[in-house]
């Protein structure tokens, strides 16, 4: 079998339950400061996954890597291969099919609803259409819904919260993180740099009270995307 690549942009911002979930064999590459990475064609990938990270997603002269990325992720597209970008990974997947990039659209941070607005086979085991899940926001920078792709979820803030585009899905919320990683998260300065030692606390609080359910269906969905990993094996 083909194995997935999952290109990563931050040591705390791993896969997360994605790996162990995914059920085929992946590499995990960082190529964020190469300015000419070599990355695998994409008919020797069975899946391609992009994850998180604190950076501005056309930030090309600060990163050079991610023009790369997303000269991978638009070919990846084009040929059908299963597509996950998450939060940043979303964005890029957004700037790689056409769509702007919105700096600083408003920061959502913690827990809090998304609303499922269309049916997706992979982001359906998150809820029904018309729902309001609560899941893990951790970002400041937006992208619009880039042409011909479908809608799946909205925030009051964040109006691209879930797109799908062809084999391709993207989700501006983090569904990958367990109870181990948020804690990683909670203790690392970049990510929680602006916030005070309640607000933190309270973030610990919501997670007891969210994040069990949150993993079970983040474990649902992963499981989706890995079923189109492994059909194409």
């Amino acid at each position: 079998m083909r194995p997935a690549l999952i290109l990563t942009h931050a040591p705390h911002e791993g896969p997360g339950l994605i790996g162990p979930v995914l059920g085929a064999p992946y590499r995990v590459r960082t190529v964020l400061d190469d300015p000419a990475p070599r990355l695998p064609d994409v008919d020797e990938l069975s899946g391609l996954v992009v994850m998180g990270g604190p950076m501005d997603a056309d930030d090309v002269a600060g990163h050079p890597g991610l023009a790369a990325e997303r000269e991978l992720i638009a070919t990846a597209v084009d040929a059908g291969v299963p597509v996950l970008g998450v939060c940043l990974g979303m964005q890029l997947l957004g700037l790689a099919l056409g769509a702007p990039l919105r700096r600083r659209a408003g920061s959502e941070l913690g827990f809090g609803p998304v609303e499922l607005v269309a049916d997706d086979p992979v982001l359906a085991a998150l809820g029904a259409v018309g729902t309001t899940p609560t899941v893990l926001h951790w970002h400041s920078d937006a992208v619009e819904l880039p042409d011909g792709a479908t809608l799946l979820a909205r925030s009051a803030m964040t109006p691209v919260q879930a797109f799908r585009a062809g084999s391709a899905l993207g989700i501006q919320f983090h569904l990958e993180v367990g109870a181990d990683q948020l804690e990683l998260w909670l203790a690392t300065p970049e990510m929680v740099g602006e916030l005070d030692e309640d607000e933190v606390d309270a973030l610990r609080t919501a997670a007891a009270a969210h994040l069990p359910a949150l993993t079970v269906a983040g474990t649902s969905v992963v499981n989706a995307f890995a079923d189109q990993v492994r059909s194409r094996g």
